[in-house]
C-alpha cells in the first residue's frame, strides 16, 4: 500500500487545549462527524487507589480511532473515511503540558483527497492531542462498530478490542470516572479493553494492555 508523509502536521503541539475541538470556518469544515473510540493505557474507571498507584507511571500512551459517517473538509466528502492514531507522551496524557508524538494512518481505502483533507482536519481539531505528528500514512485500517462493540485494527501497527461496561457502570457510578476522552465526544461511555497494542516505531516503545477499563466511546464532531 502507498504511503505519503505530511511534513506539514509536524510540529502542531499545543495548538488547542487538550480534548478541544477548534472551531474553524464554513469554508473549512461543514458536520464532520461520526464514530470515535479509544483506549489508554491506564484504567479510566477504578477504584481511587488503582487511578493513583497509576497516573504518574502509566496512561502515557493511546490508540485514537475515527470512523466518519458524514461531513466535508476543504470541500472534500469525508464520508467512509476510517482513521486510527497512536499517541505517546512523556508522562500522563492527563497532562495537557507534556511533550507528545504520534502517527496517523489513514485507511487505503479512502481516496486521495479524503486522505489529505482528513489530515489537515485532524491537524486542526486535535493539535495539541496529537502532539508532534512524526508520520502520516496510508494503509488498511479496519473498523468495526456493532452495537457497543468495537474493533479497530491497522494491521503492522496497532489494534483494539473494546466492548460496553455492563449495565453503562461509568453512568450510574460518574465518581469513579477519572479521566475524559482525549477529544470532545457526545454520549461519552466508558469502555472495557479487552486488547489493545502498538507494534512499536516513530510513536515510541511497543506495548500491549488487555483485560481493564481504559477505554472511552461516543460521537465526534469538528
Amino acid at each position: 500500500m502507498r504511503r505519503f508523509l505530511m511534513p506539514s502536521v509536524v510540529g502542531l503541539a499545543f495548538v488547542l487545549a487538550c480534548g478541544a475541538a477548534l472551531v474553524q470556518s464554513r469554508a473549512e469544515g461543514d458536520g464532520v462527524k461520526g464514530v470515535y473510540v479509544e483506549a489508554r493505557t491506564a484504567s479510566v474507571f477504578a477504584g481511587a487507589c488503582h487511578y493513583n498507584g497509576e497516573l504518574t507511571t502509566a496512561g502515557r500512551e493511546a490508540l485514537m480511532a475515527w470512523s466518519v459517517k458524514e461531513g466535508r473538509w476543504g470541500g472534500v466528502d469525508l464520508a467512509g473515511v476510517r482513521a486510527v492514531a497512536v499517541v505517546e507522551s512523556e508522562a500522563n496524557l492527563n497532562d495537557p503540558a507534556a511533550a507528545r508524538r504520534s502517527v496517523l494512518v489513514v485507511d487505503g481505502n479512502a481516496g486521495e483527497a479524503q486522505a489529505k483533507a482528513f489530515a489537515r482536519a485532524v491537524e486542526k481539531a486535535y493539535g495539541a492531542v496529537l502532539g508532534r505528528v512524526e508520520e502520516v500514512r496510508r494503509a488498511p485500517v479496519g473498523f468495526s462498530a456493532e452495537g457497543k462493540s468495537f474493533k479497530v485494527s491497522a494491521p503492522g501497527l496497532a489494534a483494539l478490542e473494546v466492548e460496553a461496561l455492563p449495565d453503562d457502570l461509568c453512568c450510574r457510578m460518574p465518581q469513579m470516572v477519572w479521566y475524559a476522552p482525549l477529544v470532545a465526544v457526545e454520549g461519552r461511555k466508558v469502555g472495557y479493553t479487552r486488547a489493545a497494542s502498538y507494534a512499536g516505531g516513530a510513536a515510541g516503545d511497543a506495548w500491549q494492555r488487555t483485560g481493564e477499563n481504559g477505554a472511552f466511546y461516543g460521537t465526534f464532531s469538528f
